[in-house]
């Protein structure tokens, strides 16, 4: 297990998580702006196709992750070659999504049909290898500090990735950061490979298990995905609606990259202070810490306005610092929590494919609710009104305290009612 756990395997599976989190970003909070500004699509049909798109992927998840499992029975390397083969149809649906055809003004349905193929491409892409990815790392298992750490090198290598998302597209173009996309990609799935040695002496070294068990039958598992995919709402609404909080509210285009990167890098930072934290007082309080912090922090947001920007940027950075937390932890206790029902080195890709359908769905929820609701209410994007501002506001700053709030209470619950929680609070 030690062996495993090394430093030097830890970068080198973390890795990989900069080119998933590099799509990642531009899909949840470039995308919607751009296609709304550059392509006049309607913020409510942008929502809905939004919506539809990440539901079908989502629902695609769970046979997924019973299908990873399949691959790592018969051999890690099994998974890495499906991992590369995926990442070639992921750094191409991410180009096309960035080129499409030139349509006439007022006739969208080709443009719409383009855009859900390539989001279809690149997010079933996606989901096969951040499965293979998750399953490689949640089959080593490990303590919660062992855990946790290896958590951290994914999500750090995941934060750096975010963070040249968030600055390429301006400094050098789309063509360009599609063309990183691939690059990345293939370094990432070289370092993983480099564990694929320490990888298959842990299999030979443990006892495989043979239970099978549906996840749902785990009451455990069930109540922490509720935490999550609440958490997890309350996470994507702000990414989603930053672009447009930025642009009607702060009335301060040109710091958004700032904001951005102060965001990420405040949680890059603030990782490994949130893994010394966690080995004082357990995953599922250091959780509970991390989302008082992000609650505090967005609840100043309805008292921004126009030119507020350093006061924003506060904002920023405390939220980042929050979401290490959120990077951190749940993953680690989903691991916890397989190997402890006597699943590991069996059935993780089961419980990643629901828990990757519930990432899914926390995007889908934000975009597809988040965005209808503000067209609702009569928002428009540009246009510079008090009841413009106050809406934004509101569904910026207050809704997602109102999902914190209720994932807080969920992980306090669970934390109480199932043992396996309750171990590594």
């Amino acid at each position: 297990m030690g062996a495993a756990h090394t430093a030097g395997n830890g970068w080198r599976y973390g890795l990989l998580g900069l080119p998933l989190a590099f799509v990642s970003l531009p899909l949840y909070v470039s995308l919607p702006r751009h296609y709304a500004e550059h392509h006049a699509v309607p913020l409510a049909t942008l929502g809905l196709l939004l919506l539809g798109t990440r539901l079908l992927d989502a629902l695609l998840d769970p046979g997924i992750g019973r299908w990873v499992d399949r691959l790592f029975a018969r051999s890690p390397a099994q998974g890495w070659q499906v991992a590369l083969l995926a990442s070639v149809a992921m750094a191409s649906g991410f180009a096309a999504l960035w080129t499409p055809p030139e349509v006439s003004p007022g006739q969208l349905t080709p443009l719409l049909l383009w855009l859900s193929a390539a989001l279809m491409v690149t997010y079933l892409s996606y989901s096969v290898i951040t499965m293979v990815h998750q399953t490689w790392g949640a089959r080593w298992g490990g303590d919660a500090d062992q855990r946790a750490r290896l958590v951290a090198w994914r999500e750090g290598a995941a934060l750096a990735g975010v963070l040249l998302a968030s600055v390429l597209p301006a400094w050098l173009g789309l063509p360009a950061t599609s063309l990183a996309l691939a690059l990345s990609l293939m370094i990432g799935l070289w370092a993983l490979h480099q564990t694929l040695p320490a990888h298959t002496a842990l299999l030979r070294a443990q006892v495989t298990s043979t239970m099978s068990s549906s996840p749902w039958s785990n009451r455990a598992f069930t109540a922490l995905l509720l935490v999550f995919l609440l958490n997890g709402t309350a996470s994507a609404i702000p990414a989603t609606l930053l672009p447009f909080f930025v642009r009607d509210t702060l009335q301060a285009p040109t710091w958004e990259p700032l904001f951005l990167g102060s965001y990420f890098l405040a949680a890059a930072l603030g990782l490994p202070l949130w893994v010394r934290l966690i080995r004082r007082l357990g995953l599922g309080r250091s959780w509970l810490v991390g989302m008082g912090l992000s609650m505090a922090a967005f609840c100043a947001v309805p008292t921004l306005g126009p030119g507020d920007t350093w006061a924003f940027l506060f904002v920023c950075v405390a939220t980042g610092l929050a979401l290490g937390a959120d990077l951190a932890i749940p993953g680690a206790l989903l691991t916890g929590l397989i190997h402890h029902a006597g699943l590991g080195q069996h059935s993780e890709g089961r419980f990643l494919g629901w828990w990757t359908a519930a990432t899914k769905l926390n995007l889908a929820l934000a975009s597809g609710l988040s965005l209808p609701l503000l067209a609702l209410v009569g928002f428009e994007t540009g246009r510079h009104t008090d009841q413009n501002q106050l809406a934004l506001s509101m569904a910026y700053g207050l809704l997602p305290c109102v999902f914190k709030l209720l994932a807080a209470w969920a992980l306090w619950h669970a934390m109480r009612r199932h043992p396996t929680l309750k171990a590594q609070a």
